[in-house]
């Protein structure tokens, strides 16, 4: 990710907004950060953001991400293993989770790219609870 251009206070926010681009870039790779120091802290619930995730490729890239957090002084969850992929958690100032997360092994680690997503998949931590999952569900 890399920072491509600042917008001043103007007709976009009142405050600046950061742009960082990722990947190949483009208005679908863009993330906007807006600067607002006396924002209120956020809050989990309705209407709220839970967490945003970010993907990293594999699993050195990651340990290269929780370097830099580290060395931000930026407490996390270390490296979690989340099955289909490995994952990175910290909160950023104002209390929004963010998630770095690899796209190895990937959803089809335990089955193939044909048939993914006709049946539930679950994660091995997860099986023992597969029925009341499953009992859980909408239909689609």
């Amino acid at each position: 990710m890399k920072k491509v251009r600042d917008y001043p206070q103007s007709a976009i926010s009142s405050n600046q907004v950061h742009v960082y681009e990722m990947g190949d870039g483009g208005p679908h790779a863009e993330l906007h950060v807006v600067v607002e120091p006396d924002a209120p802290t956020a809050r989990e619930g309705a209407g709220g953001v839970h967490h945003v995730a970010f993907r990293t490729p594999d699993n050195d890239s990651l340990r290269l991400w929780a370097e830099r957090v580290r060395d931000f002084r930026i407490g996390s969850s270390g490296e979690v293993e989340r099955y289909y992929f490995r994952s990175l958690y910290f909160r950023e100032p104002n209390g929004i989770l963010f998630e770095i997360a690899t796209d190895v092994p990937g959803f089809t680690a335990d089955e193939p790219l044909e048939t993914l997503g006709e049946h539930l998949s679950l994660p091995p931590f997860l099986e023992g609870r597969r029925q009341s999952i499953e009992d859980n569900l909408k239909p689609l």
